[in-house]
């Protein structure tokens, strides 16, 4: 294993508090100007002097502890595991007031049954391309980093994504934010991530044809994720991985807040959709280095799904970096920390013992 259990505790830590960060119970999450959080955020003096205390976790990290809490449970088959991440599913809706929930998870989350045969399965929803697979799969990347375990990782991820966003924008992002994770534990450089994504797209869709459920309607909707990607790596100057990742200059709170819309779905809402979650949070994780406060700044305080957008970029950030860099008033009252890091320090262990 090329990393410590720190590094893993860090990864699971820091995705939840960039979660409540993003979140702040609700009022910067559904702010859609990054300016005016930004504001507010000075007048709060700043990433330094939060204290996480009170800021709850959403129902991001709810469900990211629910697939973690899977992976390390007692199974032998994938069928096994499929069905315990279900049921975890299901029972994390009991944990959900104050939390926003999205619609297309508690429809889908209603309709698992874990006790049955195939109880795991959900219809194909032409509508399923949202964020809410994306920001609950990192923790898959922890157990399966080795390029050996890449098969795993792509039928976990598609296989937990599609419970609910059975669409593959929205089950692609949960493979994404397990793939980026990764290649993160790799050491891999950033830069080549999203390249590294793209090539991993065909085999996720010859897992769908394998898997033979909804291959039609997965092949008839599948470009638009690979397209969106392509597009945005273009813009950087990173979509072969060989060379430094391209920024426009300003490229500020305001600046940022127009670019994230403009890769958006449709223009709507940035980071709400599996495709833009995982890349909004891979631009901001290209852009702040090894800055804590430049990460937040560009993941968790924007004008769009900023607690979606920051569990993801803010447990890359924990891989790469660890705990040091961030101030102790951001992660010490956090909620669920102790559950968090007892099940860092399980997929740890593990994740050594499939490797």
């Amino acid at each position: 294993m090329p990393i410590s259990k720190d590094r893993f505790k860090a990864c699971m830590l820091l995705s939840a508090v960039g979660d409540a960060l993003g979140y702040k119970n609700g009022d910067w999450e559904f702010c859609h100007s990054g300016e005016a959080i930004h504001d507010e955020l000075l007048e709060l003096g700043g990433i330094q002097k939060i204290d996480i205390k009170g800021w709850m976790v959403s129902d991001d990290t709810v469900l990211h502890l629910a697939t973690a809490e899977a992976l390390v449970s007692t199974w032998a088959t994938r069928d096994e595991l499929f069905t315990q991440i279900a049921s975890l599913y299901k029972k994390s809706m009991r944990d959900m007031v104050g939390r926003a929930p999205g619609n297309t998870t508690l429809s889908n989350c209603a309709r698992l049954r874990p006790g049955q045969p195939d109880g795991y399965v959900v219809p194909f929803n032409p509508r399923g391309g949202g964020c809410g697979a994306a920001m609950r799969s990192m923790c898959i990347g922890l157990l399966y980093p080795s390029p050996e375990k890449l098969d795993d990782l792509i039928a976990v991820s598609v296989e937990s994504g599609r419970m609910t966003h059975n669409h593959p924008t929205g089950y692609l992002g949960s493979l994404a934010s397990s793939l980026l994770t990764a290649f993160a534990v790799q050491g891999r450089p950033i830069r080549e991530w999203g390249a590294g994504l793209l090539s991993t797209l065909p085999k996720a869709l010859g897992y769908i044809k394998e898997a033979g459920r909804d291959v039609k309607e997965n092949e008839e909707h599948w470009s638009y994720f690979t397209d969106s990607w392509t597009a945005y790596l273009t813009t950087r100057g990173i979509l072969h991985g060989d060379s430094d990742p391209v920024f426009p200059q300003p490229y500020s709170v305001r600046e940022r807040d127009v670019f994230y819309k403009s890769v958006s779905y449709r223009q709507g809402w940035a980071g709400a959709s599996g495709h833009d979650a995982p890349m909004i949070a891979y631009d901001a994780l290209l852009g702040a280095g090894a800055s804590w406060e430049d990460l937040c700044s560009r993941a968790m305080f924007h004008g769009g799904d900023s607690d979606s957008t920051g569990v993801i970029a803010a447990a890359w950030w924990g891989v790469l970096y660890g705990i040091d860099g961030v101030p102790k008033p951001n992660y010490k009252k956090l909620e669920y920390r102790d559950r968090i890091e007892k099940v860092a320090e399980e997929l740890f262990v593990k994740a050594k013992r499939l490797t």
